[in-house]
Formats: C-alpha cells, structure tokens, sequence
C-alpha cells in the first residue's frame, strides 16, 4: 500500500519521467476530465444568472406622478426601480483555477502541482494504463486556456479595459460597460463542458482531433506516434510459439 501511493505520487499519470517526448494515461486523463466538469457546469450557472437572471424590479413603495404624459397621452409616472448587481470575484478566482489546471498538465514538473492529476492517477492506479502522447493533449489544453481567458474579460472587462487604454493613451475600450457580447463566453461554457463530457464519457479528445489535423495539414510537425507506441512485452509475448 505504501508503495503504491509512493508510486503515485512519484510517476503521477506519466509512462516514464525520463521519455523525451512524456507520454500519458489516458484513463487518468479521462478521470480529470470528468472532475474539472464542475467547473463549466458551475460557470454556466452564473452566466445564465447574469445575463436572463439580472432584471430591473419595481419596488412599489415610490410611486408618483410626474404630472406629465407623453405624445401619446399616457401619464407618466416616476417609480423605484432596482436591479441586482452581481460580484464575481469568486468566478474569476475559479477560472483562474481552471487556468491553472490547463497549464500545470502541460510539462512533468508542473504536473505535480495539480491537485486533479494527483487525484485522478489514484483513482487510475487500478485499472489498465492506456497511454498517449503528451503533445496532443496540451494542444486541446491550449484551447480550453483560452476559453477561459475569454471568460475572465468577460467577468473582468474594467481591468483589460485599463491595461489597452494605458498603452494606448487614450480611450480605446469602455472602462464601465462590459464590450464582449454576452454569448460568446456563454457558448463557450457548453463548448468546454461538451467537450469534456466527451472527453469523459466517450474517450474522445476534440482538441486532440484538431491537433492530429494540423499536423496532417503541414500545419504543425509531429513524428509518428504509432513508431514510439509500441507495447514491447505484449510483442514479445505475441512472438512466443503457441504449444
């Protein structure tokens, strides 16, 4: 037992620490996969909130007449109107949470300072290892990073706002409304979260289709996985004659 949580936490979901190229257990990959799903359900949550949920109530307590009306002859009245305001301060540390989960997976040293890897190779540590090229999976990692970026100028449009007009000298982008429309971060979400269930649940990794077409394009260059794949004891194993 003392050797298996040892193991754990020395190799993590790693083939061999000393492989140029790391490969990785997908079976853990897949478990992390389904952990970090918290994360868009919860983020779909607020943004279903801030943008249906926010409406402007009238109280009914100031009520009164203006003694005006308009072209049309309705009388205008003056009333008390209020509106929710919603603090994201705890979004935004979440995504940045997220962020870094994204960014940690993607070399053997940050690895070790994710708490999902750790948990989902424990959790992996019983059944068969599947491994797979390391490289893909930060390709598809990049990707939900920059969902996430996204997301955060979405809850947080003031302080990007500040940064380009401070460049700038001027003005570019309103520091007290928000300029992103509000379906992108939105579609966005359920992208990650689709993305993820299918990650889960079907062991298909969107990002990493993306990533094997890019490099069938010419896009990006990778050497074949297949020739670095290879399960050497379940070969020699095959090689023996059969009595």
């Amino acid at each position: 037992m003392v050797n298996w949580f040892v193991s754990c936490c020395k190799n993590l979901w790693f083939r061999d620490l000393n492989e140029e190229k790391p490969y990785i257990n997908d079976t853990a990959v897949r478990i992390r996969a389904g952990l970090l799903m918290a994360i868009p359900m919860y983020m779909a949550l607020t943004l279903y909130v801030a943008i249906f949920g926010s409406r402007w109530v009238v109280t009914g307590d100031v009520i009164t007449d203006t003694l005006e009306t308009d072209f049309d002859g309705h009388i205008i009245y003056g009333v008390e109107a209020i509106k929710r305001t919603l603090d994201y301060s705890t979004q935004t540390w979440v995504l940045f949470y997220a962020l870094f989960e994204m960014l940690a997976g993607m070399s053997v040293k940050t690895s070790r300072l994710s708490p999902t890897i750790l948990l989902s190779s424990f959790l992996a540590k019983g059944s068969r290892p599947v491994w797979k090229p390391l490289t893909p999976k930060r390709f598809a990692w990049s990707i939900g990073a920059s969902f996430i970026v996204v997301c955060l100028v979405f809850f947080n449009p003031e302080v990007l706002a500040g940064w380009v007009n401070s460049l700038a000298g001027h003005e570019v982008l309103p520091p007290t409304e928000n300029y992103m429309p509000r379906w992108i971060p939105l579609v966005m979400v359920w992208v990650c979260f689709g993305f993820m269930w299918m990650e889960t649940v079907l062991g298909f990794c969107a990002g990493c289709k993306v990533h094997a077409l890019l490099v069938w394009m010419g896009v990006l260059e990778e050497e074949c996985e297949a020739c670095n794949n290879l399960d050497w004891g379940d070969a020699a194993s095959k090689s023996q004659p059969h009595p």
